[in-house]
């Protein structure tokens, strides 16, 4: 298997002379951080057998943490599909995805936080909308959106899709309501609401609509059954970036060859692309420091906890929150020596030392253990 830790470094500095123009601060920053990734010369933490009678030390290399990384992160990427599944309710659940077209792309890179902010603004107030309105609803909508910005071929692709029930819930009279067809609200509908709520926020914000902007949006919406699998495909995303490590095949040449799923096939594709241009198309999918890739809305709002576990003893659902639980503790590192479970007493040490040697480090009382 071929590392990205090792494309980064062997292509970082093509990728900066090539793309100058186009680097900002937040993919310095990730090259930067994800060629350390578990490397030996990267940052080490000193893990400690919590056997008295074996006390054995061992460094090993920091996972970098970034949620750009294929390689990290997992565990937090469990929590959040086990915490949504944890909220399901008895209804059908819907698939939709809100596309931007091609014609707004070159926009929405130039003022990310900007458009991303705006699409989920619409995307909430359309569907709250739509689900008031709705003659079998007719209340208050709860769904959960992630946005994704790249198509399985790496392009540039900024979309958002959205999990929702087909129900609703008036918050004045606990009524539950359920749409039981297979068909949630007209995809044409969404589609024209949705791109009248964006160009019209665009222009509210001081921003030029291209001219050659397309009057036909596309916007799917799909029945996938109790939302479960829904659920786990968008949250594999969420967490370790846009490729894994697994699918890229090849490293020799100057250039990089990787595979992808074609979608309308459903059988893999490879491309091939310099390795400048590789590490170009995975930046383009940084997202802004500190922006929400995934966000929650309604009575799936992590705020109204309360109101799900209500709704789930009236409806009589039995969630996940035993499994949930269980995943809230991280995987133990075990002893190579006596097999017994291993604590961290240091973090960041820039160096580890040549030899392993017994090196002071604060208890959990924060007193120093020599």
């Amino acid at each position: 298997m071929i590392l990205l830790s090792s494309i980064i470094n062997e292509f970082r500095d093509r990728f900066l002379d090539r793309y100058e123009n186009s680097v900002l601060p937040s993919h310095t920053k990730a090259l930067q951080t994800m060629a350390q990734c578990r490397q030996e010369y990267g940052p080490h933490m000193l893990a400690k057998c919590t056997d008295h009678n074996c006390g054995k030390q061992v460094y090993i290399p920091h996972s970098c943490g970034h949620r750009n990384c294929p390689h990290c992160q997992n565990h937090e990427n469990r929590q959040w599909i086990e915490n949504q599944l944890s909220k399901r309710l008895p209804a059908q659940y819907y698939l939709i995805t809100f596309t931007l077209p091609k014609q707004l792309r070159d926009l929405a890179w130039k003022n990310q936080a900007t458009i991303y902010s705006l699409m989920f603004a619409c995307v909430q107030d359309l569907l709250k909308t739509f689900t008031q309105k709705d003659k079998k609803l007719g209340g208050a909508a709860g769904f959960t959106t992630i946005l994704h910005t790249h198509s399985r071929a790496l392009d540039y692709h900024p979309h958002i899709h959205v999990v929702m029930p087909g129900a609703s819930i008036n918050t004045k009279t606990a009524l539950w309501r359920v749409k039981s067809s297979g068909y949630l609200f007209s995809h044409k509908a969404l589609a024209q609401v949705f791109r009248a709520k964006i160009l019209q926020a665009i222009v509210d914000h001081g921003l030029s609509v291209p001219e050659d902007c397309p009057k036909q949006w596309v916007v799917d919406c799909k029945d996938v059954g109790n939302g479960d699998k829904a659920i786990i495909y968008l949250g594999r995303y969420l967490y370790r970036g846009v490729i894994r490590e697994q699918d890229i095949l090849q490293c020799e040449n100057g250039m990089v060859t990787f595979r992808y799923l074609h979608a309308k096939t459903g059988q893999y594709r490879s491309r091939t692309v310099t390795g400048e241009y590789f590490l170009y198309l995975l930046m383009l999918h940084v997202l802004p420091k500190g922006f929400r890739r995934a966000r929650c809305y309604g009575f799936l709002h992590p705020c109204s906890k309360k109101l799900i576990c209500f709704l789930q003893m009236v409806l009589r659902v039995n969630p996940l929150n035993m499994f949930a639980k269980k995943l809230k503790e991280r995987p133990t590192i075990t002893c190579p020596v006596c097999g017994a479970a291993m604590k961290i007493v240091l973090t960041k040490i820039a160096k580890p030392p040549a030899k392993q040697v017994h090196l002071p480090y604060m208890s959990e009382h924060g007193e120093i253990v020599m």
